[in-house]
């Protein structure tokens, strides 16, 4: 549920997310969060769900586990997240605490190619919103953990087209999916696993 603590960590990580795009801070140090817009979407996708188990590769400082912790929380789910710099991990952290969801939000610091072949739960949702050139592999990885019905949502497949227009293609063209692009802010690409 979307009470005042969340709202105010919310919109808070957003104004410091376009202060450090308009100052033009490295990449690498921003905190790189999805859109406000997408952030609601992605609590729209769990929200209804009961007990939905959701996988996030790439926390940073938990923008968007936020959005999903407070949708998962509606009808018992959680949110594990994975990240692997040790400062946003610090921030996240404090930020999903702030927000009061520590109980339905989990943080696993490490590199996604190391941490997450060692994860053996089975997941609702994947969200893959890391290094780009990775999502290939990062998507390789995560689709075991899914079942038929499971989804895999993956962040930026317009605005990064070199090289995820390949990942959106390669999915659309998986007969063991049904995949669409969605235009929404910097593009979601939607897999839903048939088989």
């Amino acid at each position: 549920m979307l009470d005042d603590r969340v709202r105010a960590v919310l919109e808070r990580l957003e104004r410091e997310d376009a202060e450090e795009r308009a100052q033009g801070l490295p990449q690498e140090v921003r905190a790189r969060a999805v859109a406000p817009t997408t952030g609601r979407f992605l609590f729209a996708l769990v929200a209804p769900q009961s007990a939905c188990e959701v996988l996030e590769i790439g926390g940073s400082r938990g923008y968007s586990s936020i959005w999903f912790a407070a949708g998962a929380r509606i009808l018992g789910g959680r949110v594990l997240s994975l990240e692997s710099d040790p400062v946003k991990c610090e921030a996240w952290r404090r930020n999903v605490s702030e927000a009061g969801l520590e109980e339905w939000a989990e943080l696993i610091e490490g590199d996604a190619h190391e941490t997450l072949p060692a994860i053996d739960d089975v997941f609702d949702v994947v969200f893959i919103d890391a290094e780009k050139d990775d999502y290939e592999r990062l998507f390789g990885v995560a689709r075991p953990k899914l079942e038929p019905g499971g989804l895999v949502v993956a962040d930026n497949v317009l605005s990064h087209p070199d090289p995820l227009a390949f990942y959106a293609a390669a999915r659309q063209a998986d007969p063991t999916l049904a995949s669409v692009t969605v235009p929404l802010d910097r593009g979601l690409e939607l897999s839903v696993v048939l088989r």
